[in-house]
């Protein structure tokens, strides 16, 4: 027998047997922390361990503390599940366990990335020849696009950040709206600007940015205008376009912030929310959320792929570097070495398909408007904000603390499971539907529960 097979084996019985109970399974976490110390601690082994029988131990001890976040009753945060050919392209991905750094050392990886970035850009209305790096996530992608935003607007004034950094560099503004996402604050702290360089620009009462403060607060030297599509509490859009018009009349570069909102390019009826999006010049993405691939999976786009080399690529004399058109991932995205995470994207799209891509965004938003309606229907709480893409804000009249109190009797009861969040000021429950496996009998038998535990 091959020395793999009783090992996957044991691993394959497991995993099918836990998607194939998802449906019924309890949506939250079922062990405290002090279980599951018990039983997944300890001390290291002096002496190895049968790998069957380390597997079996660690998926039985893992178990209670698993939280369904693939469950078509899953709501919390915005994420998505797995689809089958997604999932098992992730598991193929493991099993050739490619460094997908380099060309020479991957280049089906290499190819497969290639591809599948030019079939993003299209699905998602980019302009043709953008260049496209696979990193973790959002925060990553993030990073990345106001990396090579920086190194663009800083080199356009005459100082190579490159080669002498930010010290003494003319200053950058950073225009960004008042409900943007915490990442963006994050990635300037990662890349040495700082949070200070952010001009904090108003938003109208569903957390969208308004052009008229924007024109207001441009200004003549370096700057970055960060537009927003899906606020993530009430998945508002940005007018991108207009943002677009107005930061490229003062020369600033324009990053949008689309982790989950640029999916909504994807879909014939929801395009025109991103109206003007191909005007931008980087483009921040989730894999992970609409497009449901297994984590981590986050896409970064740039419309100056030549910028987006010259700041993120590594030369050494040790490495082979690709000739002749092949690609080097290396060059797109802020990591050396990495796992190949393009295979299981360029699944799931041929999976899906142009039509499947646009049905999965469809009805995760009319599942949406659907728990609003419901919720609204019950009498005993009330909907904060439009429903515009697939979030939903809930709130119980009254004090912010039924609310919260609402929020954790739903995480334990393990119907299904919610975050909360805080909104203009008042505390709510935030419903996310990002799911190709939910249904409307999921949506109905989570408000069942939810209007079931709503205090008094």
């Amino acid at each position: 027998m091959s020395q793999w097979k009783e090992v996957l084996d044991e691993a394959a019985r497991y995993a099918t047997g836990y998607l194939d109970d998802l449906p019924e399974r309890r949506v939250g976490s079922g062990a405290t922390l002090a279980e599951l110390r018990e039983t997944l601690g300890g001390k290291l082994p002096e002496q190895g361990e049968n790998p069957r029988e380390v597997i079996a131990a660690l998926a039985r001890h893992a178990d209670p503390g698993i939280v369904a976040s693939s469950s078509g009753r899953f709501f919390g945060f915005v994420i998505g599940g797995a689809t089958p050919a997604a999932l098992a392209a992730d598991w193929l991905t493991s099993a050739w366990d490619q460094n997908a750094g380099l060309y020479v050392i991957g280049p089906a990886a290499s190819v497969v990335e290639e591809t599948a970035g030019r079939w993003l850009a299209d699905l998602l209305g980019l302009p043709a020849g953008v260049s496209a790096g696979f990193v973790t996530g959002a925060q990553m992608a993030n990073f990345t696009g106001l990396a090579v935003a920086l190194h663009e607007v800083l080199g356009r004034a005459g100082w190579d950040v490159a080669e002498r950094g930010l010290w003494g560099a003319p200053p950058v503004r950073v225009l960004a709206g008042q409900g943007r996402h915490g990442t963006i604050d994050r990635a300037l702290r990662f890349l040495g600007a700082g949070t200070g360089a952010i001009v904090e620009i108003e938003m109208d009462d569903q957390g969208r940015m308004l052009p008229s403060a924007l024109r207001a607060a441009l200004a003549d030297g370096p700057a970055i205008v960060c537009a927003q599509l899906g606020n993530v509490n009430s998945g508002a859009l940005d007018p991108v376009g207009e943002i677009c018009d107005l930061a490229h009349e003062r020369g600033a570069w324009v990053h949008v912030d689309g982790a989950f909102g640029l999916w909504a390019a994807a879909s014939p009826r929801l395009r025109g929310l991103v109206e003007g999006v191909a005007k931008a010049d980087s483009w921040a993405t989730d894999a992970h959320k609409w497009l449901n691939v297994p984590y981590d999976s986050g896409l970064i786009f740039c419309a100056h792929p030549g910028a987006h080399r010259a700041t993120m690529g590594a030369r050494a004399g040790y490495l082979v570097h690709g000739a002749d058109g092949e690609r080097d991932a290396l060059d797109y995205g802020p990591e050396h070495s990495r796992r190949a995470r393009g295979f299981a994207v360029y699944a799931a799209l041929r999976a899906l398909g142009r039509d499947g891509v646009a049905d999965l965004v469809d009805r995760c938003c009319a599942l949406a408007t659907r728990f609003a309606e419901r919720l609204a229907a019950s009498g005993k709480v009330e909907i904060l904000g439009d429903v515009v893409l697939n979030q939903v804000l809930v709130r119980v009249p009254g004090e912010d603390a039924s609310t919260r109190e609402l929020i954790d009797r739903v995480q334990r009861d393990g119907t299904c499971w919610m975050s909360g969040t805080t909104w203009q000021g008042q505390a709510a429950m935030r419903i996310s539907v990002s799911n190709w496996s939910t249904t409307e009998e999921d949506v109905d038998r989570s408000v069942a529960a939810i209007v079931s535990l709503i205090p008094g």
